[in-house]
């Protein structure tokens, strides 16, 4: 008895079929990115109380620990895309790695310098070689090293394939950016909240954090559908589809 994937997992290794459908959730998921990303900015940094150590410096939280949890999120969704390219040979697949890649390094800096910016009244120093800091800085780095593999192949599907086997070798640093602060004696804080256990902050400080980490998502996908899409239009530039789409603008 063979297994069979569902029909709508066809549909994604389509190209067109991509670019038309996600034509129709690009605009819910920008105004639900604008909805929760002000929501949670006016909620974090205006209303939000100040913390009983820290003070007021500790708002920088909704934005390092957004963009710090994306950058795992991302690189893991290349893994996976990269990994569905190679077994199944879909394009979109491929597609969808590249697309997170420049994002995935983009938040990463982000996530990095806000960090930076954190410690240094919390901690006294910009930087330490703390095993958290250092397991994301090891995270940028094979970001960049994925966008330059892919782009030293003047092949496209060679370079797919390059960057894919790289992305998943790198998955094993995700579990250490993890556990880090489990693993080793590290001066960066625990997990701010988990899904299995209560948040240790209260109601007022979590809430608008949690708002702010879906407008990431939601930003995320903007961006990401945003870039698969001129993605498909580059590569699918000969078929009659793109360039029926081409004449009718």
């Amino acid at each position: 008895m063979s297994f069979k994937f569902p029909q709508w997992f066809y549909r994604l290794a389509s190209p067109r079929w991509f670019y038309e459908f996600s034509s129709k959730l690009l605009p819910w998921f920008i105004g639900a990115a604008i909805i929760l990303l002000l929501t949670g900015t006016v909620w974090g940094l205006v209303f939000a109380p100040p913390d009983y150590q820290q003070g007021n410096s500790f708002r920088i939280i909704y934005v390092h620990v957004p963009a710090s949890i994306l950058a795992q999120s991302c690189y893991m969704l290349m893994a996976v895309a990269g990994a569905i390219g190679l077994i199944w040979k879909m394009k979109m697949a491929h597609i969808m790695a590249q697309s997170c890649a420049a994002f995935g390094a983009s938040i990463a800096i982000i996530s990095l310098a806000t960090g930076a910016i954190w410690g240094k009244p919390t901690w006294g120093a910009w930087w330490v070689w703390d095993a958290r800091l250092t397991s994301m800085l090891v995270l940028l780095f094979l970001y960049v090293g994925v966008i330059a593999l892919r782009g030293a192949f003047e092949n496209t599907q060679s370079g797919d394939k390059a960057a894919a086997v790289l992305s998943l070798v790198g998955l094993v640093n995700i579990p250490i950016i993890k556990y880090s602060v489990e693993w080793w004696n590290t001066l960066h804080q625990p997990a701010t909240f988990t899904v299995t256990e209560k948040p240790a902050m209260p109601p007022e400080m979590w809430i608008p954090l949690l708002i702010m980490v879906l407008g990431f998502y939601c930003f995320f996908t903007v961006i990401l559908m945003q870039r698969a899409r001129l993605e498909v239009l580059q590569r699918e530039m000969k078929t009659s589809w793109v360039q029926a789409l081409i004449k009718s603008l």
